[in-house]
């Protein structure tokens, strides 16, 4: 298993992210989701153009008591900035707490999701941008979560 931007969001990351902190539309957001990849390989899940599709393969939204998905609006985003003396673009957020997470689902991946309507949209509408290896098995302690240092994408 490896890091990797589904192909739906390849050239795009950046762009929703830029949505997202300029609040445009004004209930665009990324959601954090947990899964158990459950054996599916990172080909199969890269292939999903929204989360409802990535979530009808093997891989699956885990369901440990306490776990819930994280909503991160434009007040949750460091500003988009482009590195001109890196000629790049790096996108990074806080790191995340999912608190007293209970015995169950093995974690295995944390998929970074843009979801264009947090009030009216479903999974389907959901687009999968990049998905981390995070590899954990919950005990009822808290679980932080940091993608990278420099950040979760890096387009250059």
């Amino acid at each position: 298993m490896a890091d990797f931007v589904f192909n739906i969001a390849k050239g795009r990351v950046a762009e929703f992210y830029n949505r997202v902190d300029s609040n445009d539309p004004a209930n665009s957001a990324l959601v954090i989701v947990v899964i158990d990849a459950g054996g599916e390989t990172d080909d199969n899940m890269r292939d999903a153009d929204t989360l409802a599709a990535l979530l009808a393969t093997t891989a699956d939204e885990v369901t440990n008591t306490n776990y819930a998905r994280i909503t991160l609006t434009d007040s949750d985003l460091a500003a988009f900035a482009p590195d001109d003396t890196n000629n790049r673009v790096d996108l990074d957020f806080a790191d995340m707490t999912f608190s007293n997470i209970g015995a169950g689902d093995a974690w295995t991946d944390v998929v970074v999701c843009y979801d264009p309507d947090t009030t009216g949209g479903t999974d389907s509408n959901i687009i999968p941008l990049t998905c981390h290896d995070y590899e954990v098995t919950p005990d009822g302690s808290s679980l932080i979560v940091q993608i990278a240092s420099a950040g979760f994408y890096r387009a250059s």
